[in-house]
């Protein structure tokens, strides 16, 4: 008898502290994080962008425009992470 007596007693003791334990976290109040005003930084003028928008404007005929062919391989490869290469100038044509 002593057993099972020792065993209600237990499990009232876990079921007291179960319930106590709820009922403070039902009344515990988080507080709101603070949420800081975060500026959002201008980016410097790129140039490469600007190159995009402007095939971006061009339509079809982007597709022919070699300054436009110039500027995705570039920002293929910037996308890539494949290292930077110079700038070559436009070929000089009739030579």
């Amino acid at each position: 008898m002593e057993g099972k007596t020792l065993a209600r007693l237990g499990a009232i003791i876990f079921v007291a502290i179960a319930i106590t334990a709820a009922a403070i976290e039902m009344v515990r109040q988080d507080d709101p994080p603070v949420q800081e005003r975060v500026r959002a930084l201008e980016p410097a003028q790129d140039p490469l962008r600007d190159g995009q928008r402007r095939c971006q404007q061009l339509g079809e005929a982007a597709a022919n425009d070699p300054g436009c062919l110039r500027i995705w391989a570039e920002t293929r490869d910037r996308f890539l992470g494949r290292p930077q290469q110079p700038a070559s100038p436009h070929p000089i044509e009739g030579r």
